[in-house]
């Protein structure tokens, strides 16, 4: 795995990925006297396609309940990608890095904590289970601060220039070859790999199918 390869499932379970920044306990958390508190970076997991939505309410909520100088950033990392249409025509977009999730880097504790987690369409920190709750507070979720290595990751994917290819397309779908050696050839999908960007098509190159490996940016979807 590459060191901007981290996934939404990853992002999900980081609190038991190796090397994660411990749990943090609120009480422990609080600085010594006379140290500014510290603001780290969470994920926090929210209803899907609802993050800007989100993201607008958690800046109007700190305003108003005056956590503004603890709720710091709220982001929502994209990379640039290129959409490629039914007809072919290809229109350019940004893809969430993470759906369903916002980063929010903020100074934990009771007031900070609760004008996030009360925010509409909010689901919960990424975090591990408080083992210790009784009663009501049992299932009750430990934020976790993303570590620095965590953080950079998501950051540097997002910075990504490149842009994803996105193809509305599936198995026996008709393409024609835009781009390459084989262009101008026609074929059926028998195979996508979306995470790769490519595609695998049955070709009729001297009289025989062939299967032939394409990139999405080379094709378009005949109708």
């Amino acid at each position: 795995m590459s060191d901007v390869d981290l996934t939404t499932d990853e992002l999900a379970t980081a609190d038991l990925t190796a090397g994660a920044d411990p749990v943090i306990d609120l009480a422990a958390a609080a600085p010594a006297e006379g140290r500014a508190p510290i603001a780290r970076w969470y994920a926090v997991q929210v209803a899907s396609s609802c993050e800007k939505k989100v993201k607008a309410t958690l800046e109007q909520r700190a305003v108003t309940l005056g956590v503004d100088n603890r709720i710091l950033e709220i982001e929502i990392p994209q990379t640039p990608a290129v959409k490629i249409k039914k007809d072919g025509n290809r229109t350019s977009t940004e893809e969430k890095v993470f759906p369903g999730y916002v980063l929010v880097r903020m100074v934990l504790d009771e007031d900070t904590m609760m004008a996030v987690r009360s925010t509409p369409n909010v689901i919960n920190f990424v975090g591990a289970e408080d083992r210790r709750a009784t009663g009501k507070a049992r299932g009750h979720i430990k934020p976790r601060p993303l570590s620095r290595q965590e953080v950079d990751r998501i950051f540097k994917r997002a910075a990504e220039k490149k842009p994803v290819v996105k193809v509305d397309l599936t198995e026996g779908d008709q393409i024609l070859v835009t781009a390459g050696p084989f262009k101008d050839f026609q074929g059926e999908v028998i195979e996508v790999s979306g995470e790769r960007n490519k595609l695998k098509a049955l070709l009729s190159i001297f009289g025989r199918e062939t299967p032939v490996e394409l990139e999405f940016s080379q094709i378009s979807k005949q109708s």
